[in-house]
């Protein structure tokens, strides 16, 4: 639930925690870690030209009915970029105001313009980037009342859910959901920003799913992405892990709410969390 703030990724992160991969700025040599190799992280590894977005013309061609099919392969490699891209966002090393062009991010990726472009252009439909003629992305600038507006919509949506569960959910369920509180609290912890948001969604994510209603956690999830979104000139350091620990401390106080089925407590605490988190 954390709101839009610009942190440091790499501050105090401890060994095994996952760190925001580091996107240069516009004009930087690329860097030798962190690239998005042909044929890694799950499906769509058939072959360098295939799995960089780039057009084959050697296709294999499709079975004669009867004969079996291979399961379709899903491009793989546009996913993992817009998620690094995403990371980055949310970790600060796309810095708003800033213009990326898609082969420079490319380079950086080791993977050709064109999964970039269409990772871009997604998170262009976000909000998150606009399209500058010529050029490539501009990361865009947020305002406090952009946050205040994410808060109050993800109040509409959010609290009258979680009042509803409240009175329907058993307590052991929310039990099952503690390891996931404690989770964003040792993300926390770490100090990284990016980390702790994946902590932070997974736990939302993982409540409003006991609605039954998809629809309803896609929408939220879009909200929650946008609301972790960095404001320019945001907190660093000290006063950011600080912000961030207690931030997820509130999730277990929730779920104390939610499992007593303190109704006037749960409703304060979501809008207290929403307009008043990181």
């Amino acid at each position: 639930m954390t709101q839009g703030t610009q942190g440091s990724a790499g501050t105090g992160v401890p060994e095994g925690a996952a760190r925001a991969p580091r996107v240069p700025a516009q004009g930087r040599a690329a860097e030798g870690g962190g690239r998005v190799r042909p044929g890694e992280g799950g499906a769509g590894g058939t072959g360098a030209a295939g799995a960089r977005g780039e057009h084959v013309h050697s296709e294999t061609p499709l079975p004669r009915p009867g004969v079996p099919r291979p399961a379709v392969q899903r491009s793989s490699v546009r996913g993992q970029v817009l998620d690094a891209l995403r990371t980055a966002l949310v970790a600060g090393d796309l810095t708003p105001g800033e213009v990326y062009s898609a082969p420079a991010l490319g380079e950086r990726f080791g993977v050709s313009a064109t999964p970039v472009r269409e990772a871009m252009q997604q998170l262009a439909l976000e909000g998150a980037v606009e399209v500058v003629p010529n050029r490539g992305f501009r990361v865009v600038r947020r305002g406090a009342r952009e946050l205040a507006e994410l808060a109050e919509v993800r109040a509409l949506v959010e609290v009258p859910v979680m009042l509803r569960l409240a009175r329907t959910v058993p307590a052991e369920r929310w039990a099952e959901l503690r390891p996931l509180a404690e989770a964003t609290v040792r993300a926390a912890a770490s100090g990284c920003r990016a980390t702790y948001a994946e902590a932070d969604r997974a736990f939302h994510r993982a409540v409003l799913a006991l609605s039954g209603n998809e629809q309803l956690v896609r929408i939220a999830e879009d909200l929650h992405r946008r609301a972790q979104w960095p404001l320019v000139g945001g907190v660093r350091g000290g006063r950011e892990r600080a912000e961030l620990i207690a931030d997820a401390a509130e999730h277990g106080a929730l779920l104390d709410a939610l499992v007593g089925r303190d109704l006037d407590v749960v409703g304060a605490l979501v809008r207290e969390h929403f307009t008043g988190a990181v």
